[in-house]
């Protein structure tokens, strides 16, 4: 249960997160709680200084009722996206809008110990910025780039995180003393994020991050769905029709070693060019490269007919494409778009869209927020 109250408290506070105020009558309606009971929430709520007064509501005759809203930074949350070479950290409100955050370089191949330290640090470092202490901290919340146990928040065979197999992150980072801590893989915590911020009302999404893997994040029913044990969503390692590439699982043909970044960097490599990053790539197709452009394309059409099964399993109302990749403008949402129509059937495209992530760098931070958030409030 959520260190922010007990269960009646969260109902009562959870009618409050959106930032409408509401009249204690309006709180009784809405949760179907006794008026005893909602009264002795709000008084718990604000003494913990979760929910504050917000003025009257108009009156019909006699006193006017009191109004209550949800204070965000009653609380705050720190917010960690571990990449494959950097380490971002926010200090977010309630609401998860980032009021501050750091980034440094930092390969995830120096281990758990160096990497999770300086998370810990960076954290500390912004709180003392915002002259807040740990004490006001609701908990930590940590994207890493590879599979996780969320159960445990243990990483599980990381294919590019040496050392950080079966690794008590989540132990580590309580001795730091920074709140609950909640850890997810990266691309579950930018849907939560893109979900969140920019398509809150919608049902089923998926989110789908092509840089130097690919996963994807699954929303249904508005909520994050990981599966049994965590694993949703791996579609980087579906074979791609027709495709024999040995992929760095171990397998061949996966979708990761014909479409990801690293791979279509070496698809151009083999033509001739010279890209060393997924930004290179990114590069060469904005300038009107007009064989990078080709293969962006095809990536996207190999990606597509990965995700037209998707479509078809669990008709999504919007795919959102995100990572490294999905900047090099239109040619990889062309190509996806073009094999998700072709080969999905008319019922489950209709209203289908197939859009580029909105919020950036911010996904993974605003979700790894979220996911502290959803915690509390049960």
């Amino acid at each position: 249960m959520s260190d922010l109250g007990t269960a009646e408290t969260d109902a009562v506070l959870r009618l409050l997160l959106d930032g409408q105020p509401r009249t204690r009558a309006e709180l009784i309606d809405l949760s179907g709680l006794a008026r005893s009971t909602v009264t002795g929430r709000i008084e718990a709520l604000l003494a913990s200084g979760l929910v504050v007064p917000s003025g009257e509501a108009a009156s019909t005759g006699g006193r006017p009722p009191a109004r209550f809203r949800f204070n965000p930074t009653a609380r705050l949350i720190l917010a960690a996206d571990v990449g494959a070479t950097h380490v971002s950290v926010a200090l977010t409100d309630l609401t998860g809008e980032i009021l501050d955050r750091s980034t440094t370089r930092l390969n995830i191949a120096e281990g758990p110990e160096v990497v999770l330290s300086e998370v810990a640090r960076m954290g500390r470092v912004l709180l003392r910025a915002a002259r807040r202490s740990v004490t006001d901290l609701a908990g930590t919340g940590v994207g890493l780039p590879g599979p996780v146990e969320h159960s445990t928040g243990r990483p599980n065979h990381p294919p590019i995180m040496p050392g950080w197999d079966s690794y008590d992150v989540v132990g580590r980072l309580s001795r730091e003393d920074l709140g609950p801590v909640l850890v997810d893989n990266d691309v579950n915590i930018m849907a939560l994020g893109e979900h969140a911020t920019e398509y809150a009302e919608v049902e089923h999404l998926l989110f789908v991050k092509v840089a130097t893997g690919i996963g994807a994040g699954v929303i249904s029913g508005g909520r994050l769905h990981r599966g049994a044990q965590g694993a949703a969503g791996d579609i980087g390692h579906i074979q791609a029709p027709g495709h024999r590439e040995v992929c760095r699982c171990g397998n061949t043909g996966c979708l990761e070693a014909v479409a990801s970044a690293a791979a279509v960097a070496g698809q151009l490599r083999a033509a001739g060019l010279e890209p060393s990053s997924s930004q290179d790539v990114v590069d060469l197709v904005r300038a009107g490269n007009t064989i990078a452009t080709r293969t962006i394309r095809q990536a996207g059409r190999e990606i597509g007919t990965v995700l037209a099964a998707a479509v078809s399993l669990l008709n999504p109302s919007v795919i959102v494409i995100g990572g490294s990749l999905s900047q090099a403008g239109d040619s990889l949402l062309a190509g996806i778009r073009e094999a998700i129509y072709a080969r999905s059937l008319p019922l489950a495209t209709t209203d289908l869209r197939v859009v580029t992530a909105r919020s950036g760098q911010d996904a993974a931070l605003r979700g790894a927020a979220t996911l502290v958030l959803l915690h509390a409030i049960g």
